[in-house]
């Protein structure tokens, strides 16, 4: 028994024909859509019917879950950027310079979620800035999940889209 072609055929390397891929995509957009800046969505209902200790936990949470985001950047934001920068130079050139699939199905998760965290840094500066309690928090986070939602949706259509594409060259050119 080859142990090596055994694998490769468990673990298929074309990603985009791959259910695992699907089921990853999917399950990141969920969890995204879930945790708001860290803080589980049903946290934030619970806030807005029950108020009291329920808002106090999810000021407390938010505060500390955008103190900490804000801090690492404003620490270590030109090192994160040029890391950025790179891991996207690299996924860009592997994909579609070299044409490895893997890179390309990499690539379909590391923009979206690049533009993200983009999302989650703007909101945290927002909360900052004074959105950080009551109703004003409440928007915020909703607002947030929404476009989480939204840019999720659009992800993932393009990432069907592009998937078909590259299925539908294998399968004319193999």
């Amino acid at each position: 028994m080859d142990w090596y072609n055994v694998i490769f055929e468990l673990i298929d390397m074309r990603s985009f024909s791959n259910l695992w891929y699907w089921i990853v995509l999917a399950v990141l957009w969920s969890t995204a859509s879930h945790w708001v800046l860290g803080v589980p969505f049903d946290m934030i209902s619970r806030a807005k019917r029950q108020g009291g200790a329920a808002q106090d936990d999810l000021e407390t949470m938010v505060r500390i879950n955008t103190g900490r985001m804000l801090y690492i950047v404003r620490t270590t934001g030109s090192w994160l950027v040029a890391f950025w920068a790179f891991m996207l130079t690299m996924l860009v050139l592997l994909g579609f310079a070299y044409d490895i699939e893997f890179a390309q199905a990499v690539l379909f998760l590391y923009v979206p979620f690049s533009v993200l965290m983009l999302f989650s840094l703007r909101t945290s500066l927002r909360i900052e800035a004074g959105e950080g309690q009551g109703e004003a928090l409440h928007r915020c986070l909703h607002r947030h999940r929404l476009s989480t939602q939204i840019l999720g949706m659009i992800s993932i259509f393009v990432t069907s889209l592009f998937g078909m594409y590259q299925n539908m060259q294998i399968g004319v050119l193999g």
